[in-house]
C-alpha cells in the first residue's frame, strides 16, 4: 500500500529530525550558551536537566516511533535472515540495529544518571561543586556520543535508501 507506506517514512523521518536535530540544538547551542547565562555550574547542570526532561516529552515518543516505523520499513528483510549477512543491504541494516540498540543502552545511562533524586539534590545545593562538575562533564560525554551515534544511524538509513 503505497500511501501507507509513505505515510511511515514521512513518521520516521519527522521523528529522526525531532530525536537528531532536538539533540544537536542541545548540545550545540544550548549548552555553551549556557556558560553566558550563568557562572554557577550547578544552575547550568539544573537548567540543562529540566530543558532535557522537556525535550524527552517529545524525544522519547519519537524515539519509539522510530523503532517501530524503521521494523516496519526493514521487515521485509528481517523476515529472511539470510540475506541480512549476504547482502550489502543486510549488512548494513544489522550495523543500524547495533548502533540503535547501543543508541538505546546509551540514553537509559543517560537518565539514569541524571534521575530525578540527583535532579532535587542539585536544585537544592545538597551536591559538591566537584560532583555536580563531573556530573555535568559525564552529561555532555554522554549526549555527544549519543549525537555522533544518531547521526551514523542517519548516515546508515541514507546507505540503505540509496540502495547500496
Amino acid at each position: 500500500m503505497p500511501i501507507l507506506d509513505a505515510l511511515l517514512m514521512w513518521a520516521h523521518l519527522v521523528s529522526a529530525s525531532i530525536w537528531v536535530g532536538g539533540s544537536i540544538f542541545i548540545g550545540i547551542v544550548l549548552a555553551p550558551l549556557l556558560k553566558t547565562i550563568s557562572e554557577s555550574v550547578e544552575e547550568r547542570v539544573a537548567i540543562m536537566i529540566r530543558v532535557g526532561r522537556k525535550f524527552n516529552k517529545i524525544a522519547i515518543p519519537s524515539l519509539a516511533i522510530l523503532i517501530g516505523t524503521g521494523l516496519y520499513n526493514s521487515s521485509n528483510i528481517l523476515s529472511k535472515p539470510e540475506f541480512l549477512l549476504s547482502t550489502n543491504y543486510g549488512i548494513i541494516l544489522v550495523i543500524k540495529i547495533i548502533l540503535v540498540i547501543s543508541l538505546l543502552v546509551m540514553f537509559a545511562i543517560h537518565v539514569r544518571i541524571i534521575r530525578t533524586e540527583i535532579e532535587k539534590k542539585i536544585g537544592s545545593k545538597e551536591m559538591l561543586p566537584e560532583i555536580v562538575q563531573k556530573l555535568r562533564s559525564k552529561i555532555i560525554f554522554l549526549g555527544r556520543i549519543m549525537v555522533f551515534v544518531s547521526v551514523a544511524i542517519l548516515f546508515m538509513a541514507a546507505l540503505l535508501r540509496s540502495g547500496i
